[in-house]
């Protein structure tokens, strides 16, 4: 059995290999992409895998992106953190999903299921994704969060949020203002709550907000460095090396709609 997996989360991928390895031993893992590009790339210069694993969101967007740039003729799992909303656009349209963190009895039902079975018309899961696709995109976005300051409770709308991220296995709000709370959810879960027309994930320990940028400086060879509203300014916020291109297209494409 040839497997892809489509993961941009290092530990994610490795402990999926790890699960997939322990249950079928005849497995073989094609390659590991973190992308939408490295995708649809890999895709369209290989032969068809027996079966893949993808993470829907991904560094440079959704991973339903891959099934609109090139012809995905082979079953796929989804693995997601969304909440309840998106879910239910996955049940609608009956599509296969696992919730991270991935539980190893639900793996290898949804990997049975399909190996007993025989794999749906190609357009009609297109026509599915599609569907789902459209649904999570209209979801409501969080437009306010409640924290919790001492023994009091605030709220705090997500217009006057300046970037989340995390530090020592914790998750922290920086408003405008430069004033710092703790949070009760991981960025993963923040991410998919946020509209993604505002917000977006620079790296593994920032989602910043586009309103915050007050300035971006190149840094390195291929880096960007950004200087956001209410941060201390020694902190260096860097934009990680993968996701510089997808980041530039999200500004224009921002740009664009303001226009």
């Amino acid at each position: 059995m040839r497997i892809l997996i489509v993961e941009d989360e290092h530990l994610a991928a490795q402990r999926l290999r790890k699960m997939v390895g322990e249950l079928y031993p005849q497995a073989v893992f094609c390659m590991v992409c973190d992308s939408i590009e490295q995708t649809v790339e890999w895709i369209n210069s290989h032969q068809p895998v027996d079966f893949a694993f993808f993470d829907i969101q991904l560094g440079d967007g959704l991973s339903f992106e891959v099934f609109e740039q090139c012809e995905v003729n082979f079953p796929v799992i989804f693995t997601t953190a969304y909440d309840q909303y998106a879910i239910k656009a996955f049940k609608v349209n009956s599509l296969d999903y696992l919730l991270k963190p991935l539980n190893k009895q639900e793996l290898k039902d949804a990997v049975d299921k399909y190996l007993n079975s025989q794999l749906q018309d190609i357009k009609t899961i297109q026509l599915a994704i599609s569907q789902a696709n459209t649904s999570i995109q209209q979801q409501h976005y969080k437009t306010r969060y409640l924290i919790k300051v001492g023994e009091h409770l605030r709220m705090l709308n997500t217009s006057d949020i300046s970037c989340f991220y995390s530090e020592s296995k914790a998750t922290y709000v920086c408003n405008m203002q430069g004033a710092n709370y703790a949070m009760d959810q991981s960025l993963e879960q923040l991410e998919l709550q946020l509209n993604p027309a505002k917000f977006y994930r620079i790296s593994r320990k920032y989602l910043i907000n586009i309103e915050a940028i007050n300035d971006i400086v190149s840094f390195g060879t291929s880096r960007l460095k950004l200087k956001l509203a209410g941060t201390n300014t020694t902190e260096e916020i860097i934009v990680s090396r993968e996701r510089v291109k997808a980041f530039k297209a999200w500004l224009e494409e921002e740009s664009q709609l303001n226009n």
